[in-house]
């Protein structure tokens, strides 16, 4: 289909971009990479009067280094987060996440905080930056604030991100030498996850010093699988020694019912990717 008429601005800064915002308050809709908003458009599922193209926005792009955690510009695409050697290092877990993230297309045009902002509970990256404990840098009106992950995503497609604000940024707190793994479910090829487990450990030795858990599509966010990251601590990496863990990542959840499966079929999923998710990131199998 088509999208209904619409008006076009490019603003080159964050300020002239909030200033649209301010002006055109609920009938203007930001476009960052477009690979959510555009279908929406398309399907006339919504029809602003103006949108907000991001894209020229140079401030809103790349990777580095700050200290204790890697940032992430909002308008950086995801091939760039995927490919570049600081998150691989210290962030690995999103390094793996942007592996199984839709196809080459859309990795090459969508973008890292555009994703987030969407805040589609079976998309791919809200689990790693739960799971990771990102912190959000958002700019309004009244100037930057920041929001931890566990704050960040409210509820199906929405975040703390207020209508007169854009998010500019995404810090992830550095996870150096911590195994990682994204352990995805999915019946067809570049399919939205029925279920998927995001996974960071550090090892001593062969034992579970620490763990990060987040599940993808168990509810209306992005989840935070606690209850199995603490019955992970003190663990041999093991098959044996993961398996009781795990067993507890449906805890807590509240997973949907659709065509691709029931809510207890996902709880089951996540149990079985939980361990594969966990024992990977460990080098281990089983």
């Amino acid at each position: 289909m088509i999208p209904a008429q619409f008006d076009y601005l490019a603003p080159t800064t964050v300020e002239e971009a909030l200033a649209a915002l301010a002006q055109h308050g609920d009938e203007a809709k930001i476009l960052a990479g477009g690979q959510s908003l555009l279908p929406v458009l398309r399907m006339r599922l919504n029809a602003p009067e103006m949108v907000i193209d991001l894209g020229k926005i140079t401030s809103l792009r790349g990777v580095r280094d700050d200290g204790d955690a890697i940032v992430v510009g909002a308008m950086t695409q995801h091939s760039v987060v995927g490919s570049d050697p600081l998150v691989a290092e210290h962030a690995a877990l999103v390094s793996k996440a942007v592996e199984h993230l839709a196809d080459v297309q859309i990795r090459h045009r969508g973008t890292f905080g555009g994703a987030l902002a969407h805040a589609d509970p079976a998309g791919d990256l809200g689990a790693p930056a739960l799971a990771l404990g990102a912190q959000f840098v958002i700019q309004g009106p009244g100037g930057t604030r920041t929001v931890p992950a566990e704050e960040f995503f409210v509820d199906l497609f929405e975040t703390a991100i207020g209508e007169d604000e854009i998010l500019t940024e995404v810090r992830l707190p550095k996870h150096t030498g911590w195994g990682a793994h994204y352990e995805k479910f999915v019946r067809v090829a570049h399919q939205w996850p029925i279920v998927a487990v995001a996974a960071a450990v550090r090892l001593e030795g062969g034992t579970i010093a620490e763990a990060r858990v987040g599940l993808t599509n168990m509810g209306n966010t992005p989840v935070r699988a606690h209850a199995v990251e603490q019955a992970l601590v003190g663990q041999p990496a093991t098959p044996d020694g993961v398996r009781d863990a795990a067993a507890r990542a449906a805890e807590g959840t509240n997973p949907p019912s659709d065509l691709n499966g029931d809510a207890d079929y996902r709880r089951h999923l996540a149990t079985v990717l939980t361990r594969r998710a966990v024992l990977t990131a460990a080098g281990a199998t089983g």
